[in-house]
């Protein structure tokens, strides 16, 4: 097949790129990417054939760095600004839908975006740009809350001493920075041993998390791409943590009627029509090539199913092992 992409290329390397587009082969017709970004997926399945490619994202930003290329695809790229829970308002009846969760690089790269415990900036860490920050939620919410933040959205083991140490910090001076908030995490842990993840990597994960809904989100995009593909249409979903991999997973199953019944005694499961097929049996993560080309690619995880032409159900956040909060529960 002929590249038909333009004539441009930026730093961005999208993760797991490669496979995902084997996996859906072959692209054609309209595809919405809901987690447009600096544009890697996009181009990517553009080039590979998609006839139009619709480019959704919350950050504003996205859609400022694509303005020097974007336009080079003409009517072939759409672009929206808005959250991929609610894609199916933008399009209907797509051939796929593509979703790379979690931060972008071009986020993290931007010491004055806070979602980096590694440069020094505001904390921030606004997907959208509007509402509550991080440092609000510091700021506000009692050791209980924000220890069940870390706990539940970061999978922190020593959430309770953080949160305490927050609060104990915040007294005396407010914590409005990236690196105060890491150095206060980092005193209530040991040393990182060499190959191991940052002390504040968790911490600053949960934050984000609950900063931006991104569980919320994720399982309203889940359920608006069932709405908005067609028939034989293609969902690709990247993730890069265990707790979402286990949410797509769940998903998946559900719509693959592939949960199984547990208990020989319990009452025998009524099936439903599926609403998606299984196309990846397993996750797919990196190969030797990309993990050496990208270091960055090691925790990701794609999983693709395609939609059958049963109608939507609804599902819950517990049939997904959704984390949720206590005040939420």
């Amino acid at each position: 097949m002929t590249d038909r992409t333009p004539k441009h290329s930026g730093p961005h390397v999208p993760v797991l790129l490669k496979p995902l587009l084997a996996a859906v082969a072959p692209v054609t017709g309209r595809w919405l990417d809901g987690t447009f970004g600096a544009g890697g997926y996009t181009k990517g399945l553009l080039a590979a054939g998609a006839d139009q490619l619709i480019g959704v994202d919350r950050d504003p930003l996205a859609f400022e760095m694509a303005r020097p290329w974007a336009a080079e695809y003409g009517d072939r790229l759409v672009l929206q600004q808005g959250v991929f829970s609610q894609m199916d308002d933008y399009a209907s009846d797509l051939d796929g839908v593509v979703l790379d969760l979690g931060v972008s690089s071009m986020q993290l790269d931007l010491a004055e975006r806070g979602f980096s415990f590694m440069k020094d900036g505001p904390l921030d860490m606004r997907m959208s740009q509007d509402g509550p920050s991080a440092a609000d939620l510091v700021a506000e919410l009692t050791d209980v809350q924000i220890a069940d933040i870390l706990y539940h959205f970061g999978e922190e083991r020593a959430s309770r001493r953080i949160a305490k140490a927050i609060v104990s910090a915040r007294a005396e001076e407010p914590i409005t920075t990236t690196l105060r908030l890491a150095q206060i995490v980092e005193s209530c842990l040991p040393r990182a041993k060499p190959g191991q993840s940052h002390p504040a990597t968790r911490s600053f994960q949960a934050l984000r998390i609950a900063v931006n809904g991104e569980y919320e989100e994720l399982m309203g995009g889940l359920l608006a791409a069932e709405r908005a593909l067609k028939p034989g249409g293609l969902l690709a979903v990247v993730t890069f943590h265990s707790v979402e991999d286990r949410m797509v997973k769940r998903f998946f199953q559900h719509r693959a009627n592939k949960t199984g019944n547990a208990n020989r005694y319990a009452p025998e499961i009524v099936e439903t029509p599926s609403q998606f097929e299984l196309v990846t049996r397993k996750a797919v993560g990196p190969d030797d090539e990309e993990l050496a080309q990208n270091p960055r690619s090691r925790s990701a995880r794609l999983r693709v199913g395609r939609r059958t032409d049963a109608a939507p159900v609804e599902i819950s956040a517990k049939d997904l092992s959704m984390p949720q909060l206590k005040e939420t529960r």
